[in-house]
């Protein structure tokens, strides 16, 4: 008898966010799209990486993979299960329990006005995890796998510095044995100094305990460096899906070749492909394609209908009707670019 194959720890189906803010009047309100069609699979033990400009939607996604953004419309399933059709204590279980969260800044994150020993208490607290003798024990440890003294559990958030707050966040995230870590721009609010511990701690601890992470952030390189898979966000679409290793060479969205043109290598300038055209509104998004307005290859087709879903082998899917050619490389798209400037 052949095994079933496992399923995805977390998917999102179609997933919808739209959010109603007031504008022009008292009484009209526009429709923010923040996130639009999203299709994301997230297996045991990988990284997904997740780029994208300001206000594509990273943030949204990953507080709908945590549980703290309710869908519009769509649905995530957890092994899959539609996590709407479980009861409220298998739900608590299944999104409290088995999914953390590192918010991107540790000073907001956490309640200045207890000590470090309660901020990582508090989960095991609210799930009832252990005897109180047992949640102690679980603080030690939690300190220890993050890097920090013992000492550190009596001090206030605000006594200790901002790489150890970081730290203090992870630890707080973990406190509850999760399968999946939700990383939304954990190193952005940080010293240059440390941004490179907090980020190999990451990893070690991936390592270490066998987790799912999903690892948002600008910083596309960093992205790439933590990942095994890349995720491309426009305008709260997810625009391109492929392995870290295959980008930006082998990306075949024109957004994706431009986002990673425009990162500075350490013996060469940035020479990047060039954009233009505005940037559209996530109240007013452009029919088709929402790139076409600065995109270079853009057509009457791209205008009138979005791309769908296409394949270039098992681990890479883009939306375009005009991908980039495999080995293209960037001088000849920066040229390309330019001729339509």
């Amino acid at each position: 008898m052949t095994a079933q194959a496992a399923k995805p720890l977390v998917e999102l189906a179609d997933v919808h966010v739209v959010h109603k803010a007031r504008s022009g009047g008292l009484f009209t309100r526009d429709r923010v799209y923040a996130l639009t069609g999203a299709d994301l699979s997230i297996e045991e033990g990988e990284t997904v990486g997740v780029v994208g400009e300001s206000g594509c939607g990273k943030s949204t996604l990953a507080k709908v993979l945590v549980g703290l953004q309710r869908p519009t419309a769509g649905t995530v399933y957890f092994e899959g299960q539609d996590i709407r059709s479980m009861s409220n204590s298998a739900r608590r279980t299944a999104i409290g329990a088995n999914i953390g969260m590192i918010f991107q800044d540790p000073a907001t994150a956490l309640n200045r006005r207890v000590p470090v020993r309660q901020v990582l208490r508090d989960p095991l607290d609210v799930h009832d995890a252990g005897t109180g003798r047992e949640r102690d024990e679980r603080v030690r440890e939690l300190l220890h796998l993050v890097g920090l003294p013992a000492s550190v559990a009596d001090l206030l958030p605000g006594q200790i510095s901002g790489g150890q707050r970081q730290r203090v966040a992870i630890a707080r995230a973990l406190a509850l044995r999760p399968r999946l870590l939700i990383a939304d721009e954990p190193t952005s609010a940080l010293d240059v100094s440390v941004r490179a511990q907090i980020l190999n701690l990451l990893l070690d601890l991936k390592q270490q305990l066998g987790l799912a992470v999903v690892f948002v952030s600008h910083d596309i390189q960093t992205v790439r460096r933590m990942s095994d898979r890349v995720v491309t966000m426009y305008l709260g679409r997810i625009v391109e899906q492929t392995l870290a290793e295959a980008v930006p060479a082998r990306a075949r969205h024109p957004y994706t070749r431009a986002l990673f043109s425009a990162t500075p290598g350490l013996l060469s300038p940035v020479d990047p492909i060039p954009l233009t055209g505005p940037v559209p509104s996530a109240t007013r998004p452009p029919s088709g394609c929402p790139f076409r307005t600065r995109c270079w290859k853009a057509d009457d087709v791209c205008a009138e209908e979005m791309p769908a879903a296409r394949s270039d082998g098992e681990d890479h899917l883009f939306r375009c009707h005009h991908p980039i050619l495999d080995g293209a490389t960037d001088v000849e798209l920066i040229s390309q670019a330019q001729e339509r400037i």
